[in-house]
């Protein structure tokens, strides 16, 4: 009774600790295009996050019960309170150092590594590390590759699209410490709504407006049947956005529902609803330095580059809850952003790097905590 009282609180630090690091993945890229703020993107994406981890329990039977240890270690074990908490607490103390430092890690990744240490405390040689191979290993490698092709190529498509229907890109010329940057071919017309000055390049075809740094976004112009380009495309990018988090919410919160399921601490539906309440509670509270870091440190982005991102993070997540593939949402996410810096060659290699560094990290230190919980809680229960 004590272990499982300590696994549901271990099972919903683990979903506080995915909250926090994951929750505003799915509209990061409203943030980095400058088409929301931090807390209305915020808001956005811990609602979209919390339906789909209700939704959750309908679409992804194929998660809960993979997550829930069977197959991995002998039915008798994946059941122990003691297992699945050094598995949710291991897990969960992993994903909150990750987000205290900054890093956008993968929830999966954690309980992947968690299960490997813990397994091998209590089963030792019978831990089936074929089963997690490929099951666990091969989405998790395939899906950001996957991520960051599909979004250059569907990227590629929509610009070709945009110039043949004649849709024009508005630039700015951001004044920096008060020297305006020197631009060509500029033919002076009147100021816009806002009263900055603009001009036109008949070269590039493109509106240049004088702003500040910050309100230096690219932005489309013209009409496509009669509709407004960018509002098209902002409304279009909302809803990607809210797409992806309520992916992320579909994906993830069957593979904690699963360790309270296993155990028994708590039935299917309130289960799901407590993890969706830590989740939510954990974006809103520790989500700031993970938003940073997925919305304007991986790559510059305008509203159709970070479009695309979505619609391929969305497509490929939502694909793979359905067929109960334990993708990344996390590494998903950063493969498009990561795709969208190829195209428009502004990736930057020092963070994406270090993230690639968390990633290979992730796993290993799970493991070890999984392993010393294992060792604690084996001894005492």
């Amino acid at each position: 009774m004590i272990l499982a009282g300590f696994l549901l609180i271990s099972t919903l630090f683990l979903a506080y600790a995915n909250g926090a690091n994951d929750n505003f993945k799915g509209v990061a890229t409203l943030y980095g295009a400058y088409s929301l703020d931090y807390r209305a993107a915020l808001w956005l994406g811990t609602a979209a996050t919390f339906l789909g981890g209700l939704t959750s329990i309908v679409v992804a039977t194929g998660l809960i019960k993979m997550f829930s240890g069977a197959g991995v270690v002998p039915a008798e074990v994946a059941t122990l309170p003691a297992f699945l908490t050094a598995i949710s607490a291991a897990a969960g103390g992993t994903v909150i150092l990750a987000t205290v430092l900054g890093l956008p890690v993968s929830t999966t990744h954690s309980l992947t590594g968690a299960i490997i240490g813990t397994g091998l405390v209590f089963v030792g040689p019978h831990l089936n590390l074929a089963l997690l191979g490929k099951s666990f290993a091969l989405p998790l490698l395939v899906s950001p590759v996957a991520a960051v092709i599909l979004t250059v190529v569907f990227y590629g498509l929509m610009h070709q699209i945009a110039k043949r229907t004649g849709i024009k890109r508005e630039t700015c010329v951001c004044v920096d410490g008060g020297r305006l940057m020197a631009v060509a071919n500029l033919q002076p017309v009147p100021a816009g709504a806002e009263g900055y000055a603009t001009a036109y390049s008949h070269e590039e075809g493109q509106i240049i407006t004088v702003a500040s740094a910050e309100q230096c976004v690219e932005k489309y112009g013209g009409k496509v049947l009669g509709l407004q380009v960018q509002q098209v495309t902002d409304a279009a990018h909302i809803a990607s956005a809210a797409a992806v988090s309520f992916a992320r919410g579909l994906n993830d919160t069957p593979k904690m529902l699963a360790l309270l399921l296993a155990a028994q601490v708590m039935d299917l539906r309130y289960g799901a609803l407590a993890i969706v309440v830590a989740m939510a509670i954990g974006g809103l509270l520790n989500a700031r330095k993970v938003a940073q870091t997925m919305g304007r440190g991986i790559s510059k982005m305008n509203d159709g580059q970070a479009l695309s991102a979505n619609l391929v993070t969305a497509f490929l997540v939502i694909v793979a809850s359905r067929l109960g593939m334990p993708v990344s949402t996390t590494q998903v996410s950063v493969g498009a952003i990561a795709g969208v810096g190829l195209v428009n060659g502004t990736a930057n290699g020092k963070m994406i790097s270090g993230i690639l560094a968390s990633w290979l990290m992730t796993l290993p230190i799970a493991a070890v905590l999984g392993a010393g919980l294992a060792f604690i809680l084996r001894a005492v229960g």
